[in-house]
């Protein structure tokens, strides 16, 4: 038992056959390989399936983490209508939508926009009435998608079978799509004079106090309109 926090230093007088009841964790490789073979076991009976939900790309809180990006947890109503998803069809073809989330730039809109449109044009869906396919439809026949469907010849190795799918179906079968790089490396070039002459920490505190007195300074702009309307009349 250890200690943690500003607590007190305790001193552990063990007794009732403490021995026997001392927690260990020996088969720690052994968990990971079952971890490991279930996985393997799932994504095969999904078949051309994905095994987990198609995430956005965000990026991390504050200024000190948002360069980092990483999965979200759901896609705005923004970006579902732009990629032509009904927000109540949206989980069912594995595209979870957040209530919550809001979009503060055009990028991560169009960076989450794009992954949707690219997880549609992958995605299948049989119709109900196999007489009647409706719109959303794919064209593909539900016997070709069986057929190739692949196996799992062991823990390690997949059939070749699964090269045989048409680009119509799921390329990435152990996730939905991977996510985007978060920035790009630019070649070195030389400072400009108006890179120098820049002060970002003005900029962001006049944006901010620009923001923050946007109602005063046009109550302010109002008055003084009106008062020099009334000093003309």
């Amino acid at each position: 038992m250890g200690f943690r926090g500003n607590n007190v230093l305790h001193k552990n007088h063990f007794r009732k056959d403490w021995q026997r009841r001392v927690k260990t964790w020996f088969d720690q490789p052994g968990a990971k390989k079952r971890r490991r073979n279930a996985r393997q076991a799932k994504a095969a009976a999904a078949g051309v399936r994905p095994t987990s939900l198609l995430r956005p790309a965000v990026r991390c809180q504050t200024v000190r983490y948002n360069r980092r990006i990483r999965a979200g947890r759901g896609f705005t109503s923004a970006e579902l209508a732009a990629a032509g998803i009904r927000r109540k069809e949206a989980l069912s073809i594995g595209v979870p939508y957040d209530h919550r989330r809001r979009n503060k730039s055009e990028e991560g809109v169009s960076c989450n926009v794009d992954r949707l449109k690219a997880y549609k044009e992958r995605l299948i869906i049989f119709p109900k009435n196999a007489k009647k396919p409706g719109k959303a439809d794919s064209t593909v026949r539900f016997s070709e998608v069986l057929n190739s469907i692949y196996t799992l010849t062991n823990t390690s190795t997949i059939s070749p079978l699964l090269q045989d799918l048409s680009a119509a179906t799921t390329q990435d079968i152990s996730g939905p799509l991977p996510l985007p790089s978060g920035t790009k490396p630019e070649a070195p070039r030389a400072i400009t004079s108006e890179e120098l002459e820049f002060n970002a920490f003005r900029a962001l505190r006049q944006a901010r106090a620009a923001q923050r007195q946007a109602g005063v300074w046009k109550a302010r702009k109002q008055k003084k309109e009106e008062e020099d309307a009334a000093k003309k009349k």
